[in-house]
């Protein structure tokens, strides 16, 4: 763990709830949409996703042009399904981590994500754990679509850094993907790149007990 720590924001995707974008790009594959991983992936996506991401168009526009991709052979319930498909677990050890870390730490949750994610993960959470919001462990909660910007731009740091008065002196981002964390350095943020196989219980926080 890096000293002189604070404050910590996490990243949601990979790092608290597991992934797997390959679920999605397999899923809209079969429904029709066969170049889906060059519109999307984890280190690159079209307009149209960041669009969605940042909130400037709805959820209704954003389903409707995956349609389109698809020349309209897919429905809206197969369009939420395939585009959920890549939100597996909350892993419980993870979430007693955030419990004790609250207890010494100012936690924040910093994600890229939408309005159709946003439920679904909720839902993940509430029924595998009965917990109805993520929020219940973070002291402040930045979603991309509700305040229109996104990692990796600083602008998003920011406003974090900004609006829950925090030092980057003494903050650590947590993230797997490795153009977040450089946009997290510029402003002199301390971080922690998950790569491919790491773990928050078992790489950063492995030592708090049980």
């Amino acid at each position: 763990m890096v000293k002189g720590i604070r404050h910590i924001i996490f990243d949601l995707g990979g790092v608290l709830i597991n992934i797997d974008y390959k679920l999605t790009e397999e899923a809209f594959q079969k429904a029709g949409i066969k170049d889906f991983k060059e519109l999307y992936s984890q280190l690159h996506q079209t307009d149209l996703f960041d669009q969605f991401e940042m909130g400037f168009i709805s959820k209704e526009l954003f389903i409707d042009r995956l349609k389109q991709a698809a020349s309209n052979t897919i429905t809206e319930s197969q369009i939420i399904a395939a585009w959920n498909a890549m939100l597996l677990d909350f892993p419980v050890r993870r979430l007693q981590i955030l419990q004790q870390l609250h207890l010494y730490y100012d936690l924040f949750l910093l994600s890229n994500t939408n309005e159709i994610h946003e439920e679904a993960f909720n839902q993940i959470l509430m029924q595998s754990h009965g917990i109805p919001n993520i929020g219940v462990f973070f002291d402040k909660v930045y979603l991309s679509h509700r305040v229109g910007l996104r990692k990796p731009m600083k602008e998003i740091f920011e406003r974090v850094l900004q609006d829950s008065g925090l030092q980057p002196e003494h903050t650590l981002f947590i993230d797997d993907s490795p153009q977040h964390i450089e946009g997290a350095k510029l402003l002199g943020i301390q971080t922690i790149h998950l790569v491919k196989g790491m773990t928050i219980e078992a790489d950063v926080f492995k030592n708090i007990s049980a």
